[in-house]
């Protein structure tokens, strides 16, 4: 990848934060600070790192995002229009009677969703599910988890973990975005997850660290998961909550609430300025 590709994917994230906060002050509801930590993640799966064709999203060839934290959806939503699934315009349907856009992914209702996810912890079993049976067929398809920090408090999570590792998928990767907050607070005060890496290490699954709101930097990452071949992988991204907006970024209230209108045209002005840059690294 480039300079030149590189820019225009983070002038891509800019656009699917500007739809997150549009999409949610249409809807009156949903959360902000997940969607807009993603962002830079989303659009290096979808711009960059899937095998997928948006005109034909049953492709038999594709690989398989699953999205296990469902209530992050606004940023799938924004990438998925912005890569051409659906008119950008449906975005402002977020939330509404009817929409095909709920608050947490319905795959019956939009081509494209692996999954209907709501309940968290249900992701990585259900991936870990797919990578046996695409390698019981022979398939070359690769499958992607993306799990909230948060969601690691479910211990279905670490069954699937367990299996996983006993199985050696090394067409699953999964991706957990460590931004240290839930909704009632900070991951560490409710309950403490590191070492996280220690604990997969544990379980026979290769990990690897980066900064999640570095474009090139996660790509690198899914690249070096490719060349992986003994083992699942596991990408642990560290990104700021609310990234984009540095008025919210880090705060845990933001986890499940939507921008007024008069905050959003705050937030949106701040996305603008911002312009793509990493102003945090990860060390």
């Amino acid at each position: 990848m480039n300079d030149t590709d590189l820019t225009r994917l983070e002038e891509i994230a800019e656009k699917v934060r500007e739809t997150i906060i549009e999409m949610l002050v249409a809807a009156g509801s949903g959360h902000t600070a997940g969607p807009l930590g993603m962002a830079d993640i989303f659009t290096a799966f979808y711009f960059h790192i899937l095998r997928h064709d948006p005109q034909n999203p049953e492709w038999e060839e594709r690989d398989r995002l699953i999205l296990s934290n469902g209530h992050i959806v606004p940023v799938r939503y924004a990438a998925m229009a912005h890569a051409g699934y659906f008119p950008i315009s449906e975005c402002l349907t977020l939330r509404k009677f009817g929409s095909r856009l709920q608050g947490h992914p319905e795959r019956e209702r939009l081509p494209g969703l692996e999954t209907t996810s709501g309940p968290l912890g249900e992701g990585l079993p259900q991936a870990a599910g797919m990578a046996y049976a695409l390698r019981m067929d022979g398939k070359k398809n690769r499958i992607y988890c993306l799990m909230g920090d948060g969601e690691q408090d479910e211990g279905i999570v670490w069954e699937a973990v367990l299996w996983a590792g006993k199985q050696k998928f090394s067409n699953l990767t999964a991706v957990i975005d460590r931004n240290n907050i839930q909704i009632d607070g900070m991951t560490e005060d409710i309950m403490p997850l590191e070492s996280l890496r220690a604990k997969y290490e544990a379980f026979n699954w290769h990990v690897l660290e980066v900064n999640g709101n570095d474009i090139r930097a996660f790509i690198t990452a899914v690249d070096e998961a490719k060349a992986i071949y003994e083992k699942p992988v596991v990408i642990i991204a560290h990104t700021i909550p609310g990234k984009g907006v540095p008025e919210i970024e880090f705060d845990y209230h933001w986890h499940g609430k939507p921008p007024t209108a008069e905050e959003a045209k705050r937030f949106l002005s701040e996305i603008r300025t911002m312009g793509g840059k990493v102003p945090h690294e990860y060390a």
